[in-house]
């Protein structure tokens, strides 16, 4: 699943995309969403920082929390980021399933049975 959202500008991209995806890692610095308040998401870090990121509207806070809510619980996997200008397009797939960064991070089976 992809979704793209538009932020204020292009330093909100950015920040967002940063925030949101570690490529070597596969995995997101993202523990949490605080707050949606208008146009604006407020994210808790595994730092136990707190960052607001924002969306040129409502609509894209919004759709961007419920996106993300998935990979915070667990349930997806992020599979990339992509900043284009005030764009961002995140994609996420299910956990396990192959091709996911969930995937990338398993390491070989234990036969030491």
């Amino acid at each position: 699943m992809r979704v793209t959202v538009l932020c204020a500008d292009k330093y909100e991209a950015q920040k967002l995309a940063s925030l949101v995806f570690i490529r070597d890692a596969g995995e997101t610095y993202i523990t949490g969403i605080l707050n949606v308040v208008g146009n604006e998401l407020v994210i808790s870090l595994k730092d136990k920082s707190a960052h607001s990121i924002l969306f040129k509207d409502v609509r894209g806070a919004e759709e961007f929390a419920d996106f993300a809510q998935s990979v915070i619980d667990g349930e997806d996997v992020l599979a990339g980021t992509e900043v284009d200008g005030e764009a961002v397009r995140v994609e996420k797939r299910a956990a396990g399933r192959p091709g996911g960064a969930q995937a990338q991070l398993r390491g070989p089976p234990d036969r030491s049975l």
